[in-house]
């Protein structure tokens, strides 16, 4: 028999959390983490997990509600999960989420002599991102009031977003506010023709089933591309949904598709196909033009983008006589922002399309000074690189959100660079990886900037100096 979870009362939480759950403490000190909640609310805490210093949970029943809460504007905030914040004001994201990173720099890098420089927020908190990536399901994620009606229920199929912790099911979103709105039009129109035309939609149980995914991006030189992606190829049926989308969708600039008939829904091991239109979509930032490809990484929100990278350059303090490592330079997208202050600049990337996309934005920008090597940092940052291209001035680093390999920090430190800029998203392996790094270097300052408004997300840039300059 099961035991009966345990309701805890009247816990008044103060702030957020790891993965943007809401903490607070009972008056016996006892620490718990709640999902869903705001930092003033009073809750009731159903626990789901416990430990011996902290507990988990969700609410029963909110006791009161905080003052920083705000209407969320998304018809399927309950459901959908993606913009977990939607309910707490603007000012108090940007707030918590200072408070986060001075917290992981204090409590993990183990450092109180750094300068936080006041977060940066975002101007356009809606409609801010350039790419979406979209599901099909044969399965709907149906809430439980929806099932304690009286109606007959749906359950499937659905095209959206995954539920969080449902792999096989999608909220079904008729418009998402996260990107312009030719983005819903397109998703919508893709579903509404699977309807009439009795397509099937993937099964993530049984790996079966026609339309799996769609992929769109645009810039903010008002160009577009999408990525449909099947899951088997039934050539007449892709032909007409292709053409149709194009017929309809002159405002699209790119249309590519591909069939996916593995497991997972990576597609970067995959062949795209171009259907229609340029092979690339063209975006600016400030003086450097990018051509985004589909397998391209990019920043999400391009007008933070260029905050951060100016954020990278005043840092960086180039008097144009420098020599720079970019590692982890996906497209070479900081690389080539500042390769006109500085002599050289080296970038390393794992990702062999995204060292192709860095070497034609080289050339697109007639740009003579950056060099990019394919492979994993922890492999090619090593004595021989450095003995190829020259002892470094400035490190830049950009990595992905596990943070940075044992090794690189190894090498970094024996590197002996005056400077290293890390750009994070994910201040907590940032503030792991500064203390591992700080044998040789001491962060002075930290900017945080943010990218992604109604999430628990940051980006934060380090600058860490070398102790013996």
């Amino acid at each position: 028999m099961a035991r009966k979870k345990k309701v805890k009362q009247n816990i008044k939480l103060h702030g957020i959390a790891d993965k943007g759950m809401a903490v607070g403490r009972d008056e016996e000190g006892m620490v718990y983490f709640v999902d869903g909640p705001v930092p003033g609310d009073v809750v009731d805490v159903l626990i789901l997990r416990k430990k011996s210093s902290f507990k988990k949970g969700v609410v029963q029943n909110y006791i009161s509600y905080s003052d920083e809460r705000a209407e969320p504007f998304c018809d399927h905030f309950y459901l959908c999960g993606g913009c977990k914040w939607q309910h707490l004001q603007y000012t108090s994201q940007l707030k918590y989420k200072q408070q986060a990173i001075e917290d992981a720099f204090r409590r993990i890098a183990k450092s109180d002599h750094f300068t936080c420089k006041p977060i940066m927020g975002c101007e356009q908190t809606r409609l801010y991102r350039n790419k979406m990536e979209y599901s099909f399901s044969s399965r709907r994620w149906v809430p439980q009031e929806e099932l304690d009606t009286d109606e007959k229920v749906s359950f499937g199929p659905a095209s959206g977003f995954h539920r969080a912790g449902a792999f096989d099911k999608i909220v079904q979103i008729e418009k998402c506010h996260l990107q312009e709105d030719l983005s819903n039009a397109i998703r919508n129109r893709v579903d509404n023709i699977a309807r009439e035309k009795e397509w099937t939609f993937y099964n993530s149980r049984e790996h079966e089933g026609f339309l799996r995914n769609l992929m769109v991006r645009n810039t903010t030189k008002g160009e577009w591309m999408i990525v449909m992606v099947f899951g088997d190829n039934q050539i007449e049926e892709i032909e007409f949904l292709l053409s149709t989308l194009k017929s309809e969708f002159p405002q699209l600039t790119s249309i590519y598709y591909t069939v996916n008939t593995k497991v997972n829904d990576v597609i970067y091991d995959l062949d795209l196909i171009l259907y229609h239109g340029k092979p690339y979509i063209l975006e600016a930032l400030g003086h450097i033009e990018y051509n985004i490809g589909p397998k391209s990484f990019f920043q999400t929100n391009t007008l933070q983008a260029k905050k951060l990278y100016d954020v990278v350059l005043d840092m960086a303090e180039l008097q144009g006589h420098e020599n720079v490592y970019d590692l982890y330079t996906g497209l070479g997208s900081i690389a080539l922002y500042v390769a006109d202050r500085c002599k050289q600049v080296v970038g390393i990337e794992e990702i062999p399309d995204a060292i192709k996309d860095a070497n034609s934005n080289k050339a697109y920008n007639n740009i003579e000074n950056a060099y990019f090597e394919v492979g994993d940092v922890k492999d090619i940052f090593d004595e021989s690189f450095i003995e190829r291209y020259g002892k470094a001035d400035l490190i830049i680093v950009d990595p992905p959100r596990a943070g940075l390999h044992a090794n690189v920090c190894a090498m970094l430190n024996k590197a002996n660079v005056d400077k290293i800029i890390y750009v994070s998203c994910n201040p907590a392996t940032q503030a792991r990886d500064v203390d591992l790094l700080s044998e040789r270097y001491s962060v002075e300052t930290i900017q945080p900037v943010d990218m992604f408004p109604h999430t628990h997300h940051v980006e934060n840039v380090a600058i860490l100096k070398n102790k013996g300059v």
